[in-house]
């Protein structure tokens, strides 16, 4: 049996059943974020509401779920999250888990664009014109090196918070003083405090045609392969409506990156293109947005790392991407009660929710039936043990 753990699991049920389909009945997705109502849980085998990942014991109590249920993958979908989870690789390891996330170097410089874009200077790819400093900015502005509309992000950041497009010069001004206060008491405060006196990043706004990469790295940081996607529309910062692309270019620039970070799993990579120039904008070492528009178009990144957990052999149709494939995202509905049962604890999805009526499920949860265990009482119990307790896997 090989267990997935899927943490700040948010929206993405369809990494949910991306990674149930690729298990295949050897084994069960679990799933975890701090609002018990998230879609994913309620899709998830086992679904764990959690604490805030800025909780003191949060990554004792993700440790205790990995050992009672010898979890085998563990994916983190939250920028925020990722630094803490990498710092902490080797707790994972020694229990038997195995972190899809980078080291914590890597980590950082994707984490800080301001680093992003000094790394992709240093190995001889393109970015935007950026500015530490709003004199900075206005001084090459007025000498004509940069043009309006600017940009102004804040230089740790995630899912476009706090992005202002500035197209005066008073009011690049006001906007960059407005989103110092406003990211003070926003969710990237924290992280904002490594340099308070430089959390924003002013940068040009570039024009063409924007691309997204998964850069796809196996579990020992080595380059398999890179998926191109041409962005058709945005929505919440997230890729909406995309194509697939044969890109030459955009895979050659995907395969020096891959290379040159060594991160492990899938990178997220934004792109813009204008004639015969890149600009490589973000990278985000996780599955991001634009991942499902790779998958529906014959990807497999989740399928690819179970086999390489597993030391099994990839099929090559997992890494390969059919081109001129469009797609677009839509919403539905699931269902978060009463049928499912919501505690500030652990909450145990019955697999037989995912079966048609009558149908008999492999995927049996490891616990008894209706057995709630809050996480609480993980943190003194960290094995979980009962009576009747099947005796978790030696790390």
């Amino acid at each position: 049996m090989i267990n997935i753990l899927l943490t700040c699991a948010g929206r993405r049920n369809y990494l949910v059943n991306y990674f149930r389909r690729a298990l295949a009945g050897r084994g069960l997705v679990l799933a975890g974020d701090a609002a018990p109502s998230a879609p994913a849980l309620q899709e998830a085998d086992l679904a764990f509401p959690l604490p805030p990942v800025t909780a003191p014991d949060y990554l004792e109590i993700l440790l205790s779920i990995c050992r009672k249920y010898q979890v085998r993958l563990l994916f983190s979908l939250n920028d925020l999250e990722l630094p803490l989870l990498s710092r902490h690789r080797s707790r994972f390891l020694e229990i038997g888990v195995i972190p899809v996330i980078p080291s914590p170097a890597v980590v950082d410089l994707c984490f800080d664009k301001w680093a992003t874009g000094r790394f992709l200077q240093k190995i001889g790819l393109a970015t935007p014109k950026t500015f530490l400093r709003l004199d900075e900015a206005q001084t090459a502005l007025r000498k004509g090196e940069i043009a309006l509309p600017l940009v102004i992000k804040p230089r740790w950041g995630t899912a476009s918070l706090g992005i202002e497009y500035p197209e005066s010069s008073e009011e690049l001004a006001l906007a960059y003083r407005l989103s110092r206060l406003r990211l003070q008491r926003s969710c990237l405060a924290a992280a904002s405090a490594a340099d308070p006196e430089h959390p924003l990043l002013i940068q040009e706004k570039l024009a063409g045609i924007e691309y997204g990469l998964d850069v796809v790295n196996n579990l020992n940081g080595e380059y398999v392969t890179t998926f191109v996607k041409q962005k058709l529309a945005m929505r919440s910062g997230e890729t909406d409506k995309a194509v697939t692309v044969h890109h030459p270019v955009l895979e050659e620039l995907g395969r020096c990156l891959g290379k040159a970070l060594g991160h492990i799993g899938n990178l997220d990579c934004d792109v813009f293109v204008s004639e015969d120039r890149c600009w490589v904008l973000e990278m985000n070492p996780r599955f991001g947005g634009g991942y499902p528009f790779s998958h529906i178009a014959g990807a497999d990144v989740p399928a690819a790392c179970i086999a390489w957990a597993l030391g099994a052999a990839v099929d090559p149709r997992w890494l390969a991407l059919k081109p001129a494939i469009a797609t677009a995202k839509c919403d539905r509905l699931v269902e978060v009660g009463p049928k499912k049962t919501l505690q500030a604890g652990i909450m145990e999805i019955d697999s037989a929710a995912h079966s048609s009526p009558g149908e008999k499920t492999s995927r049996e949860p490891p616990t008894a039936p209706g057995r709630k265990i809050h996480w609480r009482k993980l943190l003194r119990n960290p094995e979980g043990k009962r009576k009747n307790d099947v005796t978790p896997r030696n790390p």
